[in-house]
């Protein structure tokens, strides 16, 4: 399950957003990877978890023993891939949280995870984060268990909000921007889109290893019009796609080192700012969406009304803005849900304890 990126534009002194940044000039830029040490992160990366979370499969080895290193983790994950097909969807969500719970807490990126939820949550007990961790580790399992499931999923179990938001943007003859966090059912963003009739282009971080990335474009088939990989090419392939009047999807929650530094859960955190150049750059409407678990392997997605983007000639005094609402939106997704988001990563500046200056 790839994991969809954003696209880093480069803010000339003058304001303007042209051109990519970040090393490569890669679309997304370098976000920061998760940090998780050993042979047995390997086997959970290839049988549970996906690329969405970054878990290094094994130590860095010499190029030598990368074929190898390759072929087992597509073994690993296509045989998981084929256990959760198998199973019921029901049976296989269930075991993914189990497994993940299982293993997950003896992990070194769970250390992490709780650093991030105690920086984020101090008034929280001990017990209530644990209780949090626990919900995390369960939610990507899950994730990952129902991967091979998401058009019965879709389908059947769907609690849909505010699909007028998405419907106006199918027919109003404008590009248009989906976006998402990884909270609570990320996977099903796509395909929602897809069953409301809303075909897009979902930009995303290819994985490493050519045979996982095929069955990962397989299992998310049902996802997008078309997939775009970051990197250069990718940029290019983006701002064809809303010069076309066409859509695009992206998850945008996620640490990028060479973005903006813009405020969430109260600490400053490098962020993206693409989606705000593209919607600055062809005046286009701009749709969040909450894909929130509910008990049973079922999800309730409501998407909020779009964005209203300033009306300025200060391209970085207006993409500072559009990005705070956009992390002020998704900080309350999580104050109200914490254990459903992805707190498996470096989101902050190891020495953020505070909030930085703004743009005055």
């Amino acid at each position: 399950m790839t994991r969809p990126e954003s696209i880093a534009l480069r803010h000339l002194p003058n304001g303007n957003a042209t051109g990519v940044s970040g090393p490569s000039a890669e679309c997304g830029g370098s976000p920061e990877r998760l940090a998780a040490p050993g042979r047995i992160t390997g086997i959970l990366e290839a049988i549970l978890v996906t690329p969405t979370t970054h878990l290094r499969p094994f130590p860095r080895r010499p190029i030598t023993t990368r074929p190898l290193r390759h072929g087992v983790e597509a073994l690993g994950a296509y045989a998981g891939w084929f256990l959760f097909a198998a199973l019921p969807l029901d049976w296989a969500s269930a075991l993914g949280g189990w497994l993940a719970r299982s293993v997950g807490r003896h992990l070194r990126v769970n250390d992490m995870a709780r650093r991030n939820l105690r920086r984020s949550f101090p008034e929280m007990s001990e017990e209530d984060l644990a209780l949090t961790l626990t919900e995390v580790w369960d939610n990507l399992g899950r994730v990952v268990g129902e991967f091979p499931h998401l058009k019965e999923i879709v389908a059947q179990r769907l609690e849909i909000i505010g699909a007028e938001h998405v419907e106006a943007m199918r027919v109003d003859g404008k590009p248009g921007i989906l976006i998402a966090a990884h909270f609570g059912g990320w996977e099903l963003s796509g395909p929602i889109a897809q069953h409301l009739g809303l075909p897009v282009h979902v930009i995303y971080r290819a994985a490493n290893n050519p045979w996982v990335e095929n069955l990962y474009r397989k299992g998310r088939g049902v996802a997008a019009e078309s997939f775009i990989a970051k990197g250069s090419k990718g940029a290019r392939q983006a701002l064809d796609v809303l010069k076309r009047g066409g859509h695009l999807g992206m998850l945008v929650d996620q640490k990028m080192n060479d973005g903006i530094a813009v405020p969430f859960m109260g600490r400053d955190a490098m962020t993206a700012p693409a989606v705000a150049s593209f919607a600055l750059k062809f005046r286009c409407p701009v749709v969040a969406g909450r894909i929130e678990r509910l008990p049973g392997a079922r999800f309730r997605v409501t998407f909020e009304p779009p964005l209203t983007l300033p009306e300025t000639d200060d391209r970085l005094r207006a993409t500072h803005e559009i990005m705070g609402t956009i992390n002020q939106m998704i900080e309350g997704w999580v104050r109200e849900r914490p254990g459903q988001w992805l707190w498996l990563h470096q989101r902050w500046p190891k020495d953020s304890g505070v909030q930085g200056p703004q743009v005055q």
